[in-house]
Parts: C-alpha cells; sequence; structure tokens
C-alpha cells in the first residue's frame, strides 16, 4: 500500500530525515519509535504532505504522492491525527467531525458529510447529538475526536500520532484497543508514532525504529526489542522504554 524510498528533509545545514525507506502492507498496523527529536514527527508531515520533501519518494496505492498539498494527500486516502489536539472550540463535537469529512474527501456534499461524521463519531464512542460541546470532552475524548475526524474523511492510511499522550493507564488501553479495532472492522492500515511503548509492542505487527533521522531496525516487536542499536538507544535514556523493551523482549 504505502511504499516509502530514500526519504530526506533537510532544514538549511540540518538533515532532519536521512535516507528512510520502509513498506507498509494493507491491514497492517506499523509502530514507529524513537527517542525525542529523531525525526518521527517529521516523517508523519512528509507523508501527510505538511512538509515537503528534500529527496526521495513515497509511493501510495502505486501513485507518487511525495510533495502533494495535504488537501490531496488527504484525498487519495491518507488521513491524520495530530498529537495536540485542536478541535474548533466554536463549533460542536459533530460540527468537528463533519468539517473534517466534506473538506477532507473534497465531497462537498452536507448530507455525505454528515453520514460520514455519524459514523466515525459511532466508531470512537463519542456523541452524535448535533450540539454536544468540545468544552466538556477530557484528554481522551480529545483523542478521540482526533480519531473520529480523521475517519470522517475516509482514510486508506491512518497516520496516528500519539494517541495516548495524557491518558491514565485505563485509557491507555482503551484508545490502544479503538486503534485496532479501527483496523479490524474498517480495514483501515495504520502507522502509529508512539512514545508509550509497553502498549504499542502490544498491538502493533512491526516496528521501526529511527534515531537521529535514520532508520536502524525495523521488524516483528520481540525482534525489535532484541537488537543492539535499540538496546543502546533507550536503555538508561527512558524509564518508560527501559521498561517496555526489557517486557518485549521475555
Amino acid at each position: 500500500m504505502l511504499a516509502v524510498e530514500g526519504l530526506v528533509k533537510r532544514f538549511g545545514g540540518f538533515t532532519a530525515v536521512n535516507k528512510v525507506s520502509f513498506d507498509v502492507a494493507k491491514g497492517e498496523i506499523l509502530g514507529l519509535i524513537g527517542p525525542n527529536g529523531s525525526g518521527k514527527s517529521t516523517i508523519f508531515n512528509l507523508l501527510s504532505g505538511t512538509l515537503p520533501p528534500s529527496a526521495g519518494s513515497i509511493r501510495f496505492d502505486g501513485r507518487e504522492i511525495a510533495g502533494l498539498a495535504p488537501h490531496r494527500i488527504i484525498n487519495a486516502g491518507v488521513g491524520r491525527t495530530f498529537q495536540i489536539p485542536r478541535p474548533f472550540r466554536r463549533l460542536s463535537i459533530f460540527e468537528n467531525v463533519a468539517l473534517a469529512g466534506y473538506f477532507g474527501q473534497d465531497r462537498h456534499s452536507r448530507t455525505k458529510a454528515y453520514d460520514s461524521a455519524e459514523r466515525a463519531l459511532a466508531m470512537v464512542g463519542l456523541p452524535t447529538d448535533r450540539h454536544a460541546t468540545v468544552d466538556g470532552l477530557g484528554a481522551a475524548g480529545l483523542k478521540k475526536l482526533e480519531l473520529a475526524k480523521a475517519i470522517a474523511t475516509g482514510p486508506k492510511l491512518l497516520l496516528a500520532d500519539e494517541s495516548l499522550g495524557g491518558l491514565d493507564e485505563s485509557e491507555m488501553d482503551q484508545a490502544a484497543a479503538m486503534l485496532r479495532k479501527i483496523r479490524d472492522e474498517l480495514g483501515i492500515t495504520i502507522i502509529w508514532v508512539e512514545h508509550i511503548m509497553g502498549v504499542l509492542m502490544k498491538v502493533v505487527d512491526r516496528v521501526m525504529v529511527i534515531d537521529h533521522g535514520e532508520k536502524i531496525a525495523e521488524g516483528l516487536p520481540h525482534e525489535v526489542s532484541s537488537d543492539p542499536r535499540v538496546i543502546e538507544v533507550y536503555l538508561g535514556t527512558d524509564a518508560e522504554a527501559t521498561q517496555a523493551v526489557a517486557q518485549a523482549r521475555r
């Protein structure tokens, strides 16, 4: 479904992403992990069109999308959530999601956008009441709203950007189960960037590790967690990651 070859992003003399290549198969959940500043968010920005690549190819469903405008990439079937939800506070929950559906697929049809919003809200467990406000949503609710907005665009591929941030342990498990449900019930392929490795490792089919803008490991969760390069990057630098690596190795 997705084939990335030699992806590069430079900011002046700094190379944030350096010749990264990977594939994602239809129906797969790929975990993308790495320390802070490793280049994960930059890769997402390149895949979603927020940033143009300096070099490399991004082929989605056989079509080159590298450098396309974000709305054209959404039209092609790539949806995205963001680490920090920023809903339109003057719009209701329903209107926020309907707006994403309206513009995401370039449908320009209120009926289709509303239908998409109702289905997306029902999938994530948020109210379909047209007047429910976003002000009453906590961290978990806002993460669900991000997922609903992305789902409403009708994606084939979902880029889930830190869907567990700010959640407690129970909410993390629910959010992880939601991503699996989106894949299993809607058939949406997922690339998931996450710092909470203990949860991610239980859900994803494969893991790719980025460090200093380069891919240092890729494979099944237990394979990646046993890779000496991954252990060197994580052990002793992040308590949560250290624990997750140790658990995955057992």
